[in-house]
């Protein structure tokens, strides 16, 4: 039970904002974090105006964009692979 406790402890310690454990100045409030999109056109602007607007919908954008880009690469390395003639779907050892 004493593990527990201490574990929890530490848990709401980790979880506490950092604001509230580092003792951050008044003025640390006012910076605003932004990316440049002035030369920016297409894709790579809406991303960056994406980020700079809302970094909730950035964050959660981009935990969805990276597992499908490494599924999309992935499937498309398998495809080529199978074109070349690995075969990765059977696990004989064919180097005897």
């Amino acid at each position: 039970m004493r593990s527990f406790i201490s574990k929890s402890i530490g848990t709401a310690f980790l979880l506490l904002p950092a604001h509230l454990l580092a003792g951050v100045p008044e003025k640390a409030h006012a910076i605003v974090i932004v990316a440049d999109s002035r030369n920016l056109t297409g894709l790579a602007a809406w991303w960056v105006n994406l980020y700079n607007d809302s970094h909730l919908h950035f964050a959660l954008l981009t935990i969805v964009a990276i597992p499908l880009a490494g599924a999309i690469l992935g499937a498309t390395a398998d495809w080529l692979m199978g074109r070349v003639g690995i075969d990765l779907k059977s696990r004989t050892l064919r180097e005897n």
